[in-house]
């Protein structure tokens, strides 16, 4: 009892002694990394980057030493309602010195208002041109309204062109006065002075003439340039395309039927077969004209006059030219649509031909279409670096700055690492679709790539039958990155990784990173150090403790030699009294006491 109470101290001894053991060796080895090359970096990961205080409000304080704004209520009835002081913005708002026509989206709204204006002009002056609309019992309406256009269009020369900036040798030019005068010396200056042409005092001699105001219809720029900036916000433009060539489709329809009532009232109302006949609706009836005669339905009365001849057959003209540039224009606004569906379907179609060709199994065939499938509607586009490679390479790098950069920076391998290399990577960053159950990599082959979860999940797989599930990763986690700086037969894979359901992983080649790396010396060095050590940790034996593979400071009693147990049992066997004998007793005593 004595003995076995003392071997369980000295397994605890040993224990505890061991850890204090590994402890020192820890410290000793890297006070000894530090003296021999004190330039490189600690292996810690780098410290993380306290966060940022939020910024004040621009001309405020801060929030903590913010005072709590005033609560504005108003009292209405028996009750008491809250509300904000818009009143208060409104009076406070200030106008911007300089407006910026590409990104400013009130000045879009604006150009908005003043479309408005330019289509009641547009519409309307040949509808109370050619039918009996415009009355003395309605006119004050009208004036109302055709004034309130001319004070959008004055106000679009006084107050928004003269602010809005421009290019000039490069620069952009903010400055009042520059912006005034350039505007004055512009093609557009000079067509709005045409549309605010004071034709109205003409009313006084031959009375109130709507098509004394046709010269406000040639502010057609203003409609052109808000259609270039709305196409520029709008997600989807090619609807608006479509809506607006309807719109032009109708407005020919629109002219051609007050000109059909002007026609008419010049022949006399009913005055012939053709003519219109002066009952129902004036402006549906002639509409209804205007519409077959342009499509060229048929079933019209034929003209009976030379005028009415020569007016059909310009019709006839008219509607043939029309509908033609109509088509054409509509073919276009849809081709471009749906380009890139049409080179989706091209693609699949060629491939699937070239399977069919080569007698490919119907499982991989179909494997092949869910992949295009999925990665159309998922992206939008087959290859995301085609869109890419179009633009500046400044402009690339802010966009993969957006879109990977918090998660690559979170790596534990390019901690530290210098920023611009970190920038460069992201760039030759590719993305990848996997489909279900798909071998993303395989135990034992050799690593030649980074990758980075964008979407979706992968299985990390092992076991003795090699499917048992070790962990699931998700989006924002990174595997592989030690095979890009491992040598040495180090960079094999050591688990099979599957794709778990539709997974877009980004993928970085080793190849790229050492190009990278070239240019980089001490993130080069880095990084080297910290995946050897990272390879290190991963091949280091996880034994429980006090196994036999670890050094014991007290090490155990060792067994009985075999020859000398030899003996001992010689001498059981002869039945001696010599001191074998009663060493072999002592032996079996002892034995009986540990059992």
């Amino acid at each position: 009892r004595i003995g076995s109470a003392t071997s369980l101290s000295s397994a605890f001894i040993n224990t505890r002694l061991q850890e204090l053991v590994k402890l020192f060796k820890e410290r000793t080895e890297k006070v000894k990394e530090k003296l021999i090359d004190p330039d490189v970096t600690s292996d810690d990961e780098s410290p993380p980057v306290p966060a940022a205080a939020p910024l004040p409000p621009p001309g405020g304080e801060p929030e903590g030493d913010k005072a709590e704004e005033d609560e504005h209520y108003c009292e209405m009835l028996c009750c008491t309602f809250k509300y904000r002081p818009w009143l208060d913005h409104l009076k406070n708002y200030r106008f911007p010195s300089s407006i910026d026509p590409l990104t400013n989206l009130m000045y879009v709204l604006w150009l908005f208002f003043v479309v408005m204006a330019w289509n009641w002009n547009c519409w309307l002056i040949p509808v109370r041109w050619a039918f009996p609309y415009q009355t003395p019992a309605n006119i004050h309406c009208w004036l109302l309204m055709d004034y309130l256009c001319d004070l959008i269009y004055l106000l679009d020369i006084l107050v928004f062109q003269t602010r809005l900036q421009f290019v000039r040798g490069g620069d952009i030019i903010t400055d009042k006065k520059a912006m005034k005068e350039n505007y004055l010396r512009s093609q557009r200056f000079k067509m709005d002075v045409i549309c605010l042409l004071p034709l109205d005092f003409f009313y006084f001699k031959v009375g109130v003439n709507p098509l004394l105001r046709f010269p406000r219809c040639l502010k057609y720029m203003a409609f052109f340039e808000f259609n270039n900036r709305l196409e520029a916000i709008l997600s989807k433009a090619y609807i608006y395309r479509v809506i607006r060539t309807t719109a032009y489709l109708l407005y020919s329809l629109h002219m051609n039927s007050c000109l059909y009532y002007w026609a008419s009232a010049y022949e006399g109302l009913g005055s012939t077969t053709w003519v219109y006949d002066g009952e129902g609706n004036s402006y549906i009836r002639c509409y209804y004209w205007a519409v077959k005669t342009l499509i060229t339905i048929g079933g019209l009365p034929d003209p009976k006059t030379l005028f009415e001849i020569v007016f059909q057959l310009l019709n006839y003209f008219t509607g043939v030219f029309a509908f033609s540039v109509m088509i054409g224009q509509m073919r276009d606004v849809v081709g471009a649509a749906t380009a890139g569906q049409t080179y989706y379907r091209s693609c699949m179609d060629s491939t699937i031909k070239y399977m069919n060709f080569y007698k490919i199994p119907k499982t991989v065939q179909n494997r092949v279409k869910t992949w295009y499938e999925y990665t159309w509607h998922s992206q939008g586009m087959l290859d995301e670096s085609e869109l890419l490679v179009q633009l500046p390479d400044k402009m690339r790098l802010d966009i993969a700055i957006d879109v990977n950069y918090n998660i690559v920076s979170k790596v534990a391998l390019f901690q530290g690492c210098d920023r611009q290399m970190i920038f460069d990577m992201l760039k030759r960053l590719r993305s990848v679709v996997y489909l279900p159950n798909d071998y993303v990599c395989k135990k034992g082959e050799i690593g030649r790539e980074m990758y980075i979860i964008q979407a979706g999940q992968v299985q990390v797989l092992g076991g003795p039958d090699g499917k048992t599930v070790l962990v699931t990763l998700k989006a924002g986690s990174v595997f592989g990155e030690i095979s890009l700086l491992a040598a040495g037969g180090g960079n094999r894979r050591t688990a099979n990784v599957v794709a778990h359901g539709f997974a877009n992983l980004f993928i970085l080649d080793k190849k790229d990173l050492n190009e990278i790396l070239v240019h980089y010396p001490e993130s080069q060095k880095l990084l080297r150090k910290k995946a050897k050590k990272m390879l290190k940790n991963n091949n280091k034996p996880k034994d429980e403790k006090g196994a036999p593979g670890d050094p014991l400071i007290i090490p155990p009693k060792p067994d009985t030699p075999k020859l000398f147990q030899a003996a001992l049992a010689a001498a059981g066997k002869m039945g001696g009294k010599g001191p074998l004998a009663q060493l072999r007793w002592r032996l079996k005593e002892l034995k009986a006491m540990q059992a």
